[in-house]
């Protein structure tokens, strides 16, 4: 009897009331992979500013995983649950090379990314760029002007959860996709 290989896939999770960061622990002991977009804010804590390293959107989790380990995971921690597409009602499934896409941007805790809702930016009106140069070489998105920047950025999305916008970019590091 031959047992099918399960494939590791990404998920769009919520941990509902900021538990975010115990979701993360937890499914980092049960060695899953996992990423939360965060970014520097500073705080005041006794009186003193300090840079504290916090998730961008609350109750956001991308894991990755097998679906049974998942499942297995999800049922020992009662707070995890899927994203649903509002439309179809399916889970959030995130393709590989989009998620790696993201994380190479948002992994980068850049205090110049700016964190978008997918219904707060019209896509349709962004130009295909590939980035040749700097810090995000290599890298492919939207270029299109968001609102809180005064020049247009490349925008990286996660269909129907989160976008990111990178700080200004030169016009010269950037090329049009056809």
């Amino acid at each position: 009897m031959e047992v099918e290989k399960e494939s590791e896939i990404w998920y769009a999770m919520r941990a509902t009331y900021r538990r975010e960061l115990d979701a993360m622990r937890l499914l980092e002991k049960e060695k899953l992979g996992c990423f939360i977009p965060m970014q520097y804010k500073i705080s005041v804590k006794k009186g003193k500013k300090v840079r504290v390293l916090m998730p961008v959107i609350h109750n956001l989790v991308f894991v990755h995983a097998c679906p049974s380990e998942v499942k297995r995971v999800k049922s020992q921690i009662n707070y995890l649950q899927y994203i649903t597409d509002t439309r179809s009602g399916q889970k959030i499934i995130i393709p590989d090379n989009d998620m790696q896409r993201f994380i190479a941007v948002a992994g980068t805790y850049n205090d110049h990314l700016l964190y978008f809702q997918p219904d707060e930016l019209n896509l349709f009106k962004g130009t295909r760029v590939r980035i040749i140069g700097g810090d995000f070489e290599g890298q492919e998105g939207l270029f299109l002007k968001v609102k809180g920047a005064r020049d247009r950025r490349v925008v990286i999305e996660i269909q129907g959860v989160i976008a990111v916008a990178m700080a200004t970019i030169h016009p010269d590091l950037i090329e049009v996709i056809e």
